[in-house]
This record gives C-alpha cells, sequence and structure tokens, in this order.
C-alpha cells in the first residue's frame, strides 16, 4: 500500500479559501463540496523529475473540476492521481473508476470531473503537459481510467513519483528529461487503448488513411487530426490502427516525407543539379531544414549535404534507399 509522505502529514491545515488558493495555484482550478462542518485540507506542492505535483486531502464530501473551472485556467494538461489512503468514486468522460489506495487514476484537465467519498482519502497528483505526452505515446489517452495497480508498471510509476529524491533538484537538466521520458513510457504502458482486432474491415480502413496522407504527406498542414477528420474517425481511433502496428501517424508521415526528399537528392546528385537543400526539405513538407536535416541523418546514417558526388570529403556517399524502402513497407495494410 503507498504511504503518504510524513512532510505532508506535519504541513498545515488550510480553511476551505486557503485550500482552493492553494490548489488552484499548483494544480488548477476545483470546486470543493462546503459542506456543514468545518472545513479542513492540506496541499503540498513539490517536483518530480521536472513536473509540477501536489499532495493533497481535504475533509469534504465531494470535489468537482467544473466547467467554469476549466474556463477559469484554460489547462491542457493529464492528471495522474495515485490514491494514497481511503478510497474515492471517480467519473470522467461518462467512465466511473471506483479507486482503492494503491491505484492511478489519469483525468483529462480539458473536462469535468467529479470526485466523491473522498473525506478519507488521501491522493498525489502528477501534472503532466497534455501535448507532450499525447506526442510521446502517438495516441490521446482518455481521462477516468484506471490503471492496474497491482500491475509492475503501476508499482515503478507509484514508487518514483513518491521517492523523497523525486523533492531534490537534480545535478543536471538532462536527468529529468530522460526521467519524463521513463514516465511517460510507464503511462503508455498503464493507459495504451485496446489495439483494434485485426480484420478485413480494418486493414482496409488503414490502407484508406495511408492512401489519404500518400497524397498529401508534402503538405506542411497535415496532421492527424486533419487525417482523422477526413475518414470520418476519432483520432484515438486512428492512432490506435498505427500503435497496433507498431508506430504513429506523425512517425508515418515523416517516414514518407523523408524517403521522398532522399529520391529528390539522389536525383540532384546523379544530375549534379543546383537545388538547395532547403527547397527539397520544403517541397516534401518540412517547415524547418534544421528539423529534417536531424531526421534525416536519423533515418539514413548520413547527412543530406553529404548525399552524392558534390559532398566533401566522401564522394560516394549515397542514401540506404533500400533500407527507407524496407520501413515503409512495414505500414502497408496487410
Amino acid at each position: 500500500m503507498l504511504q503518504p509522505n510524513d512532510e505532508f502529514l506535519s504541513a498545515p491545515k488550510l480553511d476551505y479559501d486557503g485550500f482552493i488558493a492553494a490548489l488552484r495555484e499548483n494544480f488548477g482550478c476545483f470546486s470543493p463540496a462546503r459542506g456543514t462542518s468545518i472545513f479542513a485540507g492540506r496541499v503540498r506542492p513539490r517536483r518530480v523529475f521536472g513536473f509540477a505535483a501536489v499532495d493533497l486531502a481535504c475533509d469534504t464530501v465531494r470535489v468537482d473540476r467544473t466547467e467554469l473551472d476549466i474556463r477559469r485556467d484554460d489547462m491542457e494538461y493529464y492528471f495522474v492521481v495515485a490514491q494514497l489512503t481511503g478510497g474515492s468514486t471517480i467519473s470522467q468522460n461518462d467512465r466511473i473508476v471506483n479507486a482503492t489506495a494503491g491505484e492511478l487514476v489519469l483525468l483529462d484537465s480539458t473536462r469535468p470531473v467529479t470526485l466523491v467519498g473522498v473525506r478519507q482519502a488521501q491522493w498525489l497528483g502528477l501534472q503532466l503537459p497534455r501535448q507532450n505526452l499525447v506526442s510521446h505515446l502517438g495516441f490521446e489517452p482518455q481521462g477516468g481510467t484506471c490503471g492496474r495497480g497491482q500491475g509492475q508498471a503501476a508499482r515503478i510509476l507509484s514508487q518514483l513519483a513518491l521517492d523523497p529524491v523525486g523533492n531534490v533538484e537534480p545535478a543536471g537538466a538532462s536527468a529529468d528529461d530522460y526521467m519524463r521520458l521513463v514516465v511517460y513510457d510507464l503511462l503508455g504502458a498503464l493507459f495504451a487503448p485496446p489495439a483494434p482486432v485485426c480484420s478485413r474491415h480494418t486493414d482496409k480502413l488503414f490502407a484508406r488513411v495511408c492512401g489519404i496522407i500518400k497524397g498529401r504527406f508534402a503538405d506542411p498542414n497535415i496532421s492527424p487530426s486533419e487525417v482523422a477528420a477526413e475518414m470520418g474517425i476519432s483520432l484515438r481511433y486512428l492512432q490506435s490502427l498505427f500503435t497496433h502496428r507498431g508506430s504513429t501517424c506523425s512517425h508515418y508521415i515523416s517516414s514518407l516525407r523523408l524517403d521522398h526528399a532522399a529520391h529528390l537528392i539522389e536525383r540532384r546528385a546523379s544530375m549534379k543539379a543546383g537545388q538547395p537543400l532547403a527547397e527539397i526539405a520544403y517541397a516534401c513538407g518540412f517547415r524547418d531544414y534544421t528539423h529534417f536535416a536531424r531526421g534525416f541523418r536519423r533515418r539514413f546514417g548520413t547527412t543530406p549535404g553529404g548525399v552524392g558526388a558534390g559532398a566533401a570529403g566522401n564522394g560516394n556517399a549515397r542514401v540506404p534507399t533500400d533500407i527507407g524502402q524496407s520501413k515503409t513497407l512495414l505500414y502497408k495494410a496487410r
């Protein structure tokens, strides 16, 4: 069972207004019920691997994050809530979770949420930037889901968040950067949506998705959201189609752009043309040459300028196009 930190238990008690103000400053707007008794609560902010975190408890029977609260702070976060003691019923997105001590619940700051039966409960909340998490996982987690409390990923994540070391600033920023990725990966293991059942229908659907992207990858404005809208499916379902095949929609778009750029650069080298490399990058849908060059080197093991007879010190450098082709083939519907 998870145990609350002793420093939190010794934190000063707050009245109703003080509790709301402390929570708003560190975690966003919430609306606890006043009840009939004298209100008391505790809020202890801290940092966990660069994430904003908070230990909290209050003696009310219900806490809401309302539409008005959402408009007040306009936050774009996910909250990972670890139930430390007691039990509570949490509802969001028409999902109802009965959380007990040791379980993790994922909440979406952009949607209303209700927590009931919280009088004897204590929590640790972790605030995760929404876009960063979605970009890393390749899918959009749905609020109101509950991690498998007895699973290894849940135990590791809980221990990392509760470890007192998390309150100490690291020696270097890179340590936090790596640990944030660890947290994201653990959340992916806990809250990934079920993969779509492999069927002729989903294969045809995936083939249509790939066809749309192949026809528009050079458009710098194309995004997973636009593809999903054109297909008439949800972004979550689109991402699950790619997750089931071991990739993401964004990675597939980038792969097509890089493969096409490699073809144009090879042709440029063979014809000894003077077309600027930045022009090729932009023609393939990249907005930023530095981002393109970094992705090109990561995919093909050489820089764009290192391809062909014009490359200084490496007159025979070529793009390993067989690698690019084999990776692209992996995305074809089976």
